[in-house]
């Protein structure tokens, strides 16, 4: 059974993966209700589940899928706490999608 990618992305990506399932890692910036905003080279809107358990200025992956209006409905979220080097972080997402023939199957 082969499973679904999820490619790692950042906020300047979301147009380009709407309605499809992705991974991004991004530092919480606000928390409200059922909902946080996360810095992820940008502002992203995303929607928690009840299983999410996140802290502000915290490190945190989400695995969800984009929305219409470019917010995530998130499937999973992990907290990778403070120790964060996120400008390694975008250079892995634009590794990703530079030499994505190394990272992910062709749908070709």
């Amino acid at each position: 059974m082969a499973t679904e990618a999820t490619p790692r992305i950042n906020a300047q990506y979301l147009e380009r993966f709407m309605n499809q399932t992705v991974r991004i890692l991004g530092k919480v910036v606000s928390l409200r209700g059922e909902t946080a905003l996360i810095d992820a080279n940008g502002s992203i809107n995303v929607h928690l589940n009840r299983d999410c358990h996140l802290a502000p200025n915290n490190a945190v992956e989400v695995v969800g899928k984009v929305q219409q209006d470019l917010s995530i409905r998130v499937f999973q979220a992990t907290d990778f706490g403070t120790g964060i080097d996120f400008k390694a972080v975008d250079a892995v997402v634009d590794a990703t999608h530079r030499y994505k023939e190394i990272f992910y199957e062709s749908n070709e």
